[in-house]
């Protein structure tokens, strides 16, 4: 997720921002632009984290993980590759995933990415150590977005997404994406320049039912 639209997200949360200016919304996370302020609530809109209509100006977050009941809704953003960065991101929800609160923490920025692939089913996510196989959902915590070394992430490398095990190599200078698998694959490295931007970190795994 874009850092704006982290930061608006954050604003919308705490505070209502409903018959704020565009300008006013903008003075409040230090941008000037009222038109890149207005494309960024559009776009939390179309990913599912807010309701927003430009004409009343009013602003309200999603109700996809409602406070009552034992269900809680996760809006799925699309899959992401476990192997090779592939898979083109699509920030856009397709749809959602209905999880009793017993199964994840609440409170986070949460999202789902179906995981394509099995370049990450040896990975131990989370407090129960679940592997991540083709077709799992993935749980992504959307605020963390600065992971420490041999923490889970969902990276977007030159506009695709990846799940890959996040290492920091302080000697050569770089970030390295590991897989864990049955299988060989190659690390992805990663230099401070390169088109990179971590989207959230991997919490936890929810498996997809199996015979």
């Amino acid at each position: 997720m874009h850092e704006t639209q982290e930061k608006l997200l954050k604003f919308i949360q705490e505070k209502d921002l409903s018959g704020f200016t565009l300008r006013g919304i903008g003075d409040l996370i230090g941008e000037k632009s009222a038109q890149k302020i207005k494309h960024h609530l559009s776009q939390l809109a179309k990913k599912g984290f807010i309701s927003y209509d430009s004409h009343s100006r009013s602003i309200r977050i999603s109700p996809s993980v409602s406070k009552e009941g034992d269900l809680v809704s996760l809006p799925i953003v699309g899959s992401a590759n476990c192997g090779p960065a592939t898979i083109f991101a699509d920030p856009n929800v397709v749809g959602y995933l209905r999880v009793s609160k017993k199964f994840i923490p609440i409170g986070s920025r949460l999202f789902v990415l179906q995981a394509n692939g099995v370049s990450m089913n040896k990975a131990k996510v989370g407090r129960f150590k679940k592997n991540i196989e083709d077709g799992d959902f993935v749980v992504v915590d959307g605020s963390s977005a600065n992971p420490n070394s041999g923490e889970y992430v969902v990276s977007v490398i030159d506009g695709m997404a990846n799940i890959k095990k996040f290492l920091v190599d302080k000697l050569n200078k770089r970030i390295v994406l590991e897989s864990e698998s049955t299988q060989q694959f190659f690390p992805i490295f990663i230099h401070e320049d390169d088109d990179y931007q971590i989207s959230g970190m991997v919490i936890d795994v929810i498996k997809k039912a199996r015979d």
